[in-house]
């Protein structure tokens, strides 16, 4: 594993969404550590490709997806830049992964985001039996799959009979190796902005809402969660909505002004929001894979409040305090866990936290992996 050819089959710079921004960093950091070629589409502001090439090969269109003439361009890249490993973004392309491989005998590995039948079928696309079934063949002829949670990859070794030696764990990183120093400053400049009170705890939540996983879970905050807070005489806080794709009839959230919900939009800058509140929400019940924004919010310090569901993925004990998990639609407990959050929250984020999902431990661990495999067509 020296050369590696990375097939990224939609835009992911910039990144808007958890699951581009996990493309972006994976690359960032696998470029830093070897010669890294990216062949995506043209819609993409490849300046801020740092450290590996980009070449716009892929349409635009969904066509791209079913484009006989991939056949030989990939081939030709492959053969030029003697790629010997190549990686698919998703399953989707299984189909040209494994003619490319038979031409070229380059190891083939997915980077596999979630069980994409699960997700499609739980956002009720009729279609997801077909995709089980592609699924399931790609997984059995590939050389290697890195898996995002611990739950897919057990998902594919136990119901699927994958070799569980090729099963590789890819969770979804972060840059920083400790707390950060600067969660007061954050907060003054949050509070400042959205007129936030001292007295005044700040809750978050954030995500594509145009995603109906997301958007169910606004909802449940706005109806559900959020009367349960106003309820409470002595909890004082604001909860801070942030995310583009809000449908146009739910008017930017102003009929919610005076429950305490702020509607920011789509911000420049989460992290600054991460670091600046002292609970995260994430009452997500459907869509699969791990919720990135998790992962982020506790390695700058945040607590984050879940649904079992939406927990799916972390590393329970890696995160201890810092995640507090309730069960499915429990919404009494899970606002009485968010007001107990914030009269603990200046405890720290554990340090096995950032042991497990910093960046560069987690590239080390995927390329030490993914170089032990030996492919079945030509045995290195």
């Amino acid at each position: 594993m020296n050369k590696i050819l990375v097939i990224a089959p939609y835009s992911y710079l910039p990144y808007f969404s958890g699951g581009q921004k996990f493309i972006a960093k994976f690359l960032h950091y696998l470029g830093e550590k070897k010669e890294l070629t990216v062949v995506t589409v043209g819609r993409n502001d490849f300046s801020l490709a740092k450290g590996y090439a980009t070449i716009p090969l892929l349409k635009e269109p969904f066509s791209r997806y079913y484009d006989l003439s991939l056949i030989s361009k990939i081939t030709n890249v492959i053969k030029e830049k003697n790629i010997d490993t190549v990686i698919w973004e998703h399953p989707y392309f299984a189909w040209l992964a494994f003619i490319i491989r038979r031409k070229t005998g380059v190891k083939t590995f997915f980077h596999t985001h979630n069980i994409e039948h699960q997700r499609f079928k739980s956002t009720g696309k009729w279609w997801w039996p077909v995709l089980k079934w592609y699924e399931k063949w790609c997984f059995k002829k590939a050389d290697g799959i890195f898996f995002i949670t611990p739950e897919d990859k057990a998902f594919a070794t136990g119901n699927w009979k994958i070799d569980p030696s090729k099963c590789i764990d890819l969770p979804f990183g972060v840059d920083n190796k400790e707390q950060p120093a600067d969660r007061q400053e954050c907060r003054q400049q949050v509070s400042a902005k959205h007129h936030i009170s001292v007295e005044e705890n700040i809750l978050l939540f954030n995500g594509w809402l145009n995603y109906k996983p997301n958007l169910d879970a606004l909802k449940a905050i706005l109806n559900k969660i959020n009367p349960i807070l106003e309820s409470a005489p002595s909890f004082r806080y604001k909860l801070i909505i942030c995310g583009k794709g809000l449908p146009a009839e739910m008017n930017e959230l102003k009929d919610y002004t005076g429950n305490n919900i702020i509607y920011a939009g789509f911000v420049e800058d989460i992290e600054l929001y991460f670091k600046a509140s002292d609970v995260l929400l994430n009452p997500v019940q459907s869509g699969g894979g791990i919720k990135t924004k998790m992962v982020e919010a506790i390695a700058f310090g945040t607590t984050v409040v879940s649904v079992k569901t939406g927990a799916a993925g972390m590393d329970i004990e890696a995160a201890g305090d810092k995640l507090v998990v309730v069960n499915d639609a429990d919404w009494k407990n899970f606002a009485d866990e968010i007001m107990a959050a914030c009269e603990n929250k200046n405890r720290p984020t554990l340090s096995a936290f950032y042991s497990k999902y910093n960046w560069e431990s987690i590239i080390n661990h995927v390329i030490e992996s993914a170089t032990s495999l030996t492919s079945p067509l030509t045995g290195k």
